[in-house]
């Protein structure tokens, strides 16, 4: 195209050239007719110029260029046919824009476009009756103000969007929600969101069952377990060879009763997000007493256990929860341990929050259970637990502990080189430790 523009704008010219010449021949002005042959192309040209110009600021978006000849008309030609692909490809990205959006518009699920900085761009009808997004008023705004959940607020800010968040939608709170985002392109963000309410029901219905089945045998447990006791204390008087079976019956019961807590608790934690008693928890002596309790429950086994502690860091949470799933942790270490093993207690904080490992020496955990260890009753090996007396319970209840604190657990371990659980608390959870003075 270019080489025919340039050929064409050659031949223009000799034939310009050559005309003034023959009217200088005619004339005797040669300088003359050449100079008014140009000056009256350059004006021609200059008039083609404003025509353009004026076509491409006032022309309406179908509109064709106007008509020419010679160079000019190829100008206004090639325009044309620039413009008509150009309608073609925005009429076939239409076409792909508007499929998409009948399609996102038939899920039931929300589907919601945010901007870098969290900015609402776009939405689908579902978005309308999860989220109660509202055409075109709420374009533009930030999705923090149209979601005012406190953690879907946490939720968002922060930049691990692995894990779903669950809440109740705005719109209505019986309607339960779940929400997953990805980033994409230029940071920004996706925002799928589901009606989990179902789920969240038969949730709710399991947390109930298995709450009301541990109180109501939390009673009869204990009366059983008491005669068994009296029995036991007089076993001589009756019969001595009950002793035996009553001692094992009794030590099922004890059990049963462990099992029995467990669960209770479980159902306590799984009511509430947050600890209710949000106080600040000195961790440094909570690990003290925790060790102690370790190093008597290591009897006669030779197991060296250490702490390291950063005393004036601690923690605004519930003391109980959190001593029930440092205790877990520590305690498994010592039952996993083989005797004469290490372990080691760890607390200390950093820039991104406070955490607390607690590594042993011991067994180990092939990779393939660590997804699967915080699940209720979730067993890597049931002959060992039976052996230990565990319920299976124990990460379960960690894990729900530290998610009413804001926080994670990491685990890794090496079958036959031990086992390392990381609790990682984020900055929002930390606090400095109070004097003796004061609290006194």
């Amino acid at each position: 195209m270019n080489q025919n523009w340039h050929s064409t704008l050659i031949r223009h010219l000799l034939l310009l050239v050559t005309g003034c010449l023959l009217i200088g021949l005619v004339t005797g002005y040669y300088g003359w007719s050449l100079a008014a042959g140009v000056a009256l192309y350059l004006g021609w040209t200059l008039k083609q110029l404003l025509r353009l110009h004026d076509w491409l600021r006032n022309h309406q978006p179908d509109e064709a260029p106007p008509d020419g000849y010679g160079l000019w008309g190829e100008v206004f030609d090639s325009i044309y046919h620039l413009q008509r692909r150009d309608q073609r490809v925005r009429g076939r990205l239409q076409a792909v824009i508007d499929r998409v959006q009948e399609s996102t518009a038939a899920l039931k699920d929300a589907v919601v476009m945010l901007d870098s900085d969290g900015n609402l761009e776009w939405w689908n009808r579902a978005a309308e009756t999860l989220l109660g997004l509202k055409t075109p008023q709420d374009s533009g705004q930030p999705v923090t103000n149209l979601v005012r959940h406190p953690r879907f607020k946490e939720y968002f800010e922060q930049d691990n969007y692995a894990e779903p968040l669950d809440i109740p939608s705005p719109v209505n709170d019986h309607l339960r929600i779940q929400l997953y985002i990805t980033r994409y392109g230029n940071n920004e963000h996706l925002m799928l969101v589901r009606d989990v309410t179902r789920l969240h029901q038969l949730e709710q219905m399991r947390k109930d069952f298995i709450a009301n089945v541990s109180h109501e045998l939390r009673t009869p447990l204990t009366v059983i377990c008491g005669y068994l006791e009296t029995l036991l204390d007089n076993v001589d008087d009756v019969n001595p060879r009950w002793k035996r079976p009553l001692s094992q019956m009794q030590q099922q019961g004890e059990r049963m009763q462990t099992l029995l807590n467990d669960l209770l608790l479980l159902a306590k934690l799984e009511a509430t997000d947050y600890p209710s008693d949000n106080q600040p928890v000195p961790i440094d002596s909570l690990l003290r007493t925790i060790k102690n309790d370790a190093q008597a429950l290591s009897g006669q086994r030779n197991q060296t256990i250490t702490l390291d502690v950063e005393a004036d860091v601690a923690l605004k949470g519930s003391e109980t929860e959190l001593r029930s799933a440092f205790s877990n942790l520590v305690f498994n270490a010592v039952k996993y341990t083989q005797d004469g093993g290490h372990i080691r207690i760890r607390w200390w904080s950093d820039g991104s929050g406070a955490h607390l490992s607690v590594q042993d020496s011991g067994v180990g955990i092939d990779s393939k259970h660590l997804p699967r260890l915080t699940e209720r009753f979730y067993r890597v090996d049931s002959s060992r637990n039976a052996s230990t007396g565990g319920t299976g319970l124990g990460l379960a209840i960690v894990k729900h502990v530290l998610l009413r604190h804001r926080a994670r657990l990491e685990i890794s371990s090496v079958l036959g080189h031990g086992s390392t659980f990381t609790c990682h608390f984020p900055p929002v959870q930390v606090t400095k430790s109070l004097s003796p003075d004061l609290i006194n």
